[in-house]
């Protein structure tokens, strides 16, 4: 038994596949051993990086891309340097494009798609397409027939999947789509999509948006597949609607959680993450710093700059509208909401870089004065002498101190963004911040800033990675609008931080089916009609926030790939049964194993109403 996972992003890091395959191939490579490889196309700049090159120690591959080869095609063979070390094999498509023409005539000759001049986009994607049934074919005819192979092809692009239907090679086909093409085109459009789902004309909608041909292969390779599965269940309702095909099998994404801490470990990294934010709020916010950072909480957004689609929208009116009830209730907490969306920037905004220069500047002054200060006292108490102000603080101390302090001083209010925006007047973020007047005052309860470019160690203002990031925070929000899956909330899941997402989104919808109280584990599951957790999540307690992070992060285990590659499984297994169904011992059934549901906590109450905790708690005191 053969099996070759077929996708765009294999070492090529474009979008939330790339996170799919990289984080499941270990628990596959488990399973599957040297029988398991991953076909796709070869990017030099992730290839470099990613990729061992080494020739093909099977026999059969080895004397395909030899044949290959021959025919001038570029192929690249090796490990990805990744858990698991998965083979895999990679097409240059440079290489092939002389025999474009060709292909592009018989895709048009077997299946009536033609492809636009203009797109070239699909153009590679035909090329990757009979690049790798031509690969699948030449393997196939080197192995012998009691062999099995499985071809499981990711996303619209399922051009090889379609000519392995077309050219009558013998292997059992799995086609996985993460979104539907013409669904992610309607939603930007603002349309209202989940209402009017059985009522869309699926031709005229995609012809309108120029994308027909590209549709077409999507749903083409829908319906050639053995087994047809997507990655949620709203992704399932919206491909049955769109692509006239309700899926085989729903195949839900996981992670890897090998590097994840015990309860002590990762409440320690919370507190460092969280250290780094503050220094970083410290220098936004110079001039105007009246932040109690012990009560203050960390909110984010983050993902594709999709603003309707990702819930940016919503995001920001939800702030507005926190920000206003803890005024009214005169809150000391402050929340700071983060937007993480990589946008077109020209440069670092100038104040956000001097804050963090001028607040830097005061740190070193104060601790060189603190150490001076501790060397004093230290010999004053060694003489036996009560030391007073004067002996303690001199002239040039007060001196360096007033310095620093009169240079933190800002007429102007905290920065909004953290860059300046190559389109800063008609940027949508930045037109809705400003239609509900959150512009980081005084008086503002909650503080907005945008950060339109992707986080980084090397960064002069945030210097964190994402992952360590999200574990400073204390609540992710993703009250998307269109998410298949949606990994943000799982991210923030296995790393122990509460989130709130949406019953639109396939993550929300798993979890809502999988867990008897989402809310007790930290998963706060909107309809995308307000309401108020992000206000109730202001009012909790540090010690109820550490008792539920602790829960959140017990769900780790619960979205790892050892538990969830289950289901590709089935699928395979699935897909064998309807081509070659001597090959299996058994038949029974392939459906995933049911639903599994997680009480609520045990630490939970048993009733909305506060009650008192089932097991030793922190205490309020604790780092939160």
């Amino acid at each position: 038994l053969f099996t070759f996972e077929v996708a765009l992003e294999v070492a090529n890091k474009v979008g939330g596949i790339y996170t799919v395959l990289r984080s499941k191939a270990e628990s596959t490579v488990e399973e599957l051993g040297e029988d398991y490889c991953m076909v796709g196309i070869c990017n030099e700049r992730y290839v470099a990086m990613e990729v061992e090159k080494m020739e093909p120690v099977l026999p059969q591959m080895k004397r395909t891309v030899d044949l290959m080869r021959e025919q001038n095609i570029k192929v690249v063979t090796g490990r990805w340097l990744i858990e698991g070390y998965p083979k895999v094999v990679l097409f240059d498509l440079d290489s092939a494009w002389d025999k474009y023409n060709s292909w592009s005539w018989e895709l048009f000759d077997k299946t009536g798609i033609g492809i636009p001049d203009h797109d070239n986009e699909t153009k590679r994607c035909v090329l990757f397409g009979f690049l790798t049934a031509w690969f699948l074919g030449e393997f196939r005819a080197q192995c012998g027939k009691k062999s099995v192979i499985i071809g499981h092809f990711h996303e619209w692009l399922g051009v090889g999947l379609l000519m392995c239907r077309m050219r009558e090679i013998d292997i059992s086909t799995i086609f996985t789509t993460h979104a539907t093409l013409l669904g992610r085109y309607l939603c930007a459009a603002n349309v209202d999509f989940y209402n009017n789902l059985d009522k869309f004309k699926v031709d005229i909608e995609a012809g309108n948006r120029q994308i027909y041909h590209r549709y077409c292969m999507e749903r083409a390779a829908t319906h050639s597949a053995h087994v047809f599965t997507t990655v949620s269940d709203i992704t399932a309702l919206e491909a049955q609607h769109l692509l006239k095909r309700k899926p085989d099998l729903i195949l839900p994404n996981g992670l890897s959680i090998k590097n994840t801490q015990c309860m002590h470990e990762f409440q320690n990294l919370h507190a460092i993450a969280k250290e780094k934010i503050h220094n970083f709020v410290r220098g936004h916010f110079y001039g105007h710093f009246d932040l109690n950072l012990d009560k203050t909480l960390y909110m984010f957004i983050a993902g594709r700059y999709e603003y309707s689609n990702k819930g940016a929208d919503l995001y920001i009116e939800a702030m507005s509208r926190l920000n206003h009830r803890l005024k009214m209730i005169n809150s000391e907490v402050t929340v700071v909401a983060f937007l993480i969306f990589p946008a077109s920037t020209n440069n670092f905004n100038v104040e956000s870089l001097k804050g963090q220069a001028v607040v830097k500047q005061l740190k070193e002054t104060v601790d060189v004065i603190k150490d001076d200060i501790g060397h004093k006292l230290f010999d004053l108490c060694l003489r036996g002498k009560l030391p007073n102000e004067e002996q303690l603080l001199d002239r040039d101390h007060v001196i360096k101190l007033k310095r620093c302090m009169y240079a933190n001083q800002c007429s102007s209010l905290p920065p909004i963004v953290t860059h300046n925006m190559t389109d800063d007047a008609n940027d949508p973020i930045l037109k809705q911040i400003r239609e509900c007047n959150l512009f980081n005052a005084r008086s503002d309860r909650v503080k907005l800033i945008f950060h339109p470019e992707f986080l980084s160690q090397t960064s002069p203002l945030i210097s964190m990675d994402y992952d360590e990031f999200v574990r400073g925070c204390h609540l992710g929000v993703f009250p998307s609008y269109y998410e298949p899956w949606g990994y943000t909330p799982a991210e923030c899941a296995i790393k122990g931080i509460p989130s709130v997402t949406s019953n639109l989104s396939g993550f929300g919808c798993f979890m809502q089916s999988h867990l008897s109280d989402p809310e007790a584990y930290g998963i706060y599951i909107i309809d995308r009609r307000f309401k108020s957790y992000l206000y109730h999540f202001c009012r909790m307690t540090r010690r109820e926030r550490i008792i539920q992070r602790n829960r959140t992060e017990r769900l780790s285990e619960f979205l790892d790939w050892s538990r969830l590659g289950m289901y590709y499984t089935n699928a395979r297994r699935l897909a064998i049964d309807r081509t070659h169904p001597e090959f299996l011992e058994t038949t029974r059934s392939f459906s995933p194993t049911g639903s599994v549901r997680l009480p609520r906590p045990y630490s939970a109450p048993s009733s909305p109403f506060g009650s008192r905790i089932a097991s030793p708690c922190p205490s309020d005191a604790e780092e939160d």
